[in-house]
């Protein structure tokens, strides 16, 4: 696995072991990013079940402003300190070692506010719904964030999470990719005001 674009173009990562993993292809993040490509400068992304942190360095290769990973497994958390370490990344970014659900409104009560956020549990997992329903409550969303899930291509997701709206989806072999907008509502605008 390698870095695809932007400062880090062509470096290695390393990558975990083991069954139950399954990271981001090179050829899928590469069609991520260049679909990401317009919003991906100065953005502030939020990579879920970061893995091994692929996804989130690349946002970061390519000038977001800062990532935040969350990752519950400690051999995740190690991968992922490795490969920022390896390129010599020692600041924009964070990386919170608990459940995404919980870690979300950990990340609500503080304030934080992310651009893009992209989500890819385990295909079987049961968190597509937990994480989309809390993102859905907009603390941590704009109008016009984005949140893109990877899943497996012949799971559909549901079209809408509340405010959040489906507007593309992408498949490649066996998996696949679903775009949300967020839609800031009146009630959401003044509710955080």
């Amino acid at each position: 696995m390698r870095v695809i674009a932007g400062a880090y173009r062509g470096r290695k990562l390393r990558t975990l072991e083991g069954v139950e993993v399954r990271p981001t292809s090179d050829r899928l993040r590469e069609t991520l990013f260049n679909i990401l490509a317009p919003r991906i400068r100065s953005a502030r992304f939020l990579d879920i079940c970061a893995g091994s942190g692929a996804v989130g360095i690349e946002a970061i290769s390519r000038g977001a402003e800062d990532a935040v990973f969350i990752e519950s497994s400690r051999a995740a958390c190690s991968v992922i300190e490795a490969n920022l370490s390896t390129l010599r990344i020692d600041d924009g970014f964070r990386l919170i070692r608990r459940d995404a659900t919980p870690a979300l409104k950990e990340l609500a009560q503080t304030s934080a506010q992310f651009d893009i956020v992209f989500l890819d549990p385990p295909y079987a997992s049961e968190l597509y719904d937990q994480v989309m329903n809390e993102l859905s409550i907009g603390h941590l969303l704009e109008a016009d964030s984005i949140v893109v899930v990877e899943h497996r291509s012949k799971h559909r997701l549901p079209s809408a999470y509340s405010n959040l709206k489906t507007y593309r989806q992408l498949k490649q072999g066996e998996s696949a990719l679903s775009f949300y907008e967020f839609e800031a509502t009146s009630e959401a605008a003044t509710s955080d005001s």
